[in-house]
């Protein structure tokens, strides 16, 4: 007796709510969800279309309404022309269905393809950007290491020349100029 005491104590604590719509059926559904959030909630699965039996392989009584049929007969026929009707309708209805999937299928096969060529083409236009960067940064470095060699063989050329010219001078001047106290050149050179 108790427990039946505590509950309708517990009834009587609770606010009464007055349904206004849809919406407010709702929420007290998730609100009832939510309450115990561990326990598991039932959603049912997707019903399975019901396929219609197949026609009759001979229809005996054929009159339909017309003069001769029995108070019956017209029920009969009534009623296989309404299965025909909606196996053919489910037929119609289940053609479309794999007709739209099929062009959903290619659809999404297209956008696919088309996003993968958006993808491959940024990349490579991402990756001949990396090149430029590294050909630009290593570039420096050549240029610096070209000019460099380059400035050698100068330097090289221009030691040849100057030994020549010193060769050609040194002929012409005095021995005290070959003892070193030849022009400025000379001992910027040695």
């Amino acid at each position: 007796m108790e427990s039946k005491t505590k509950k309708s104590e517990d009834a009587d604590n609770k606010p009464v709510v007055v349904l206004k719509g849809p919406t407010d059926i709702q929420r007290l559904k998730l609100e009832k969800l939510m309450r115990n959030p561990n326990k598991e909630a039932f959603i049912p699965e997707k019903s399975k279309e019901k396929e219609p039996r197949a026609p009759h392989e001979f229809i005996r009584n054929v009159w339909g309404s017309s003069a001769g049929a029995g108070s019956g007969d017209f029920h009969v026929y009534r009623g296989v022309r309404r299965r025909e009707y909606a196996r053919q309708k489910f037929i119609d209805e289940k053609a479309e269905k794999t007709a739209k999937d099929q062009e959903y299928q290619k659809k999404i096969e297209q956008n696919q393809k088309a996003a993968d060529e958006r993808t491959a083409k940024k990349r490579a236009k991402r990756n001949k950007k990396k090149q430029k960067l590294k050909a630009k940064k290593s570039k420096p470095s050549e240029e610096t290491t070209k000019k460099e060699e380059n400035d050698d063989s100068e330097e090289e050329e221009d030691s040849d020349e100057e030994d020549e010219e010193r060769s050609g001078q040194a002929s012409d001047k005095q021995p005290t100029e070959q003892t070193g106290e030849g022009s400025d050149e000379e001992r910027d050179i040695r």
